[in-house]
């Protein structure tokens, strides 16, 4: 048993090494989903340009996940949630319809990073998500199904309702109190599109949302700067940097 127990822990290790040295490999790639290659430090900690993980960009124009129909029920779905108004721009101006078809497109879509094998027994708020689908696979039995809903009870697809029934309809499926067909729980839906929603509205313009950084400058965060160590403790100051993300602002040029 001992010799068995050694053996099996050497070639735990061998895996290791390869694993490792795979790491290193694979470290050249910049998808925004890799971790640090393993590596041993000692003295100081070391830094090189361009070794980071790059956060992927979302580039092109138009809907690569969305069907037509889908993009309707995101357009008029996430312009209720945080609608347009003179303080500062709604989620459609905001472009977050693109930032989330390249999310539900790409390792979210999938749900790289979610466990999604079964049981699937209904989970406590406090479990966090629980779905056979993944996210992509949930925003599509979602939108057909609230379709489905919207047609069958209120006349229409979502996009078609009349602002009123649109919010109705939202806090129905907030609340739960509206049942979809198709395995959906509108609960589960309701709280991912919101969160994603969000996402897209505050999150760096690289990623799709937050046209010119309209979001940010609605509440005055200067963004990805090098650093605010000097305003740490200045509190109720405001940061007098220009808005600025991680491909910089309007008329820096790219090297």
């Amino acid at each position: 048993m001992g010799t068995k127990v050694n053996l099996d822990r050497r070639n735990f290790l061998i895996g290791g090494v390869a694993a490792g040295v795979a790491g290193v490999t694979a470290a050249a790639i910049h998808d925004g989903e890799l971790g640090a290659p393993p590596q041993t430090i000692r003295g100081s900690v070391p830094w090189k340009e361009g070794t980071a993980d790059a956060p992927p960009g979302a580039y092109g124009s138009g809907y690569v996940y969305f069907t037509t129909v889908e993009a309707a029920f995101v357009e008029a779905a996430v312009g209720r949630l945080i609608p347009n108004d003179p303080v500062g721009p709604g989620a459609v101006e905001a472009n977050v319809p693109f930032f989330l078809d390249r999310q539900l497109a790409g390792p979210f879509g999938r749900g790289d990073h979610y466990y999604l094998g079964g049981p699937w027994p209904k989970g406590t708020p406090e479990q966090g998500y629980q779905s056979r689908f993944s996210p992509a696979q949930l925003y599509r039995a979602a939108i057909a199904a609230i379709d489905q809903y919207a047609g069958a009870n209120l006349g229409a697809a979502f996009s078609a309702l009349a602002t009123a029934d649109q919010d109705k309809l939202l806090k129905g499926l907030e609340s739960g109190d509206v049942k979809l067909d198709g395995g959906v729980d509108s609960k589960s839906f309701f709280a991912m599109l919101l969160q994603n929603t969000k996402e897209g509205y505050f999150s760096d313009p690289i990623y799709g949302g937050n046209k010119d950084m309209g979001a940010w400058k609605m509440i005055g965060f200067p963004g990805a700067h090098y650093d605010y160590k000097e305003w740490v403790s200045r509190h109720g100051e405001r940061v007098p940097y220009p808005t600025v993300s991680f491909k910089g602002r309007p008329g820096w040029t790219e090297r």
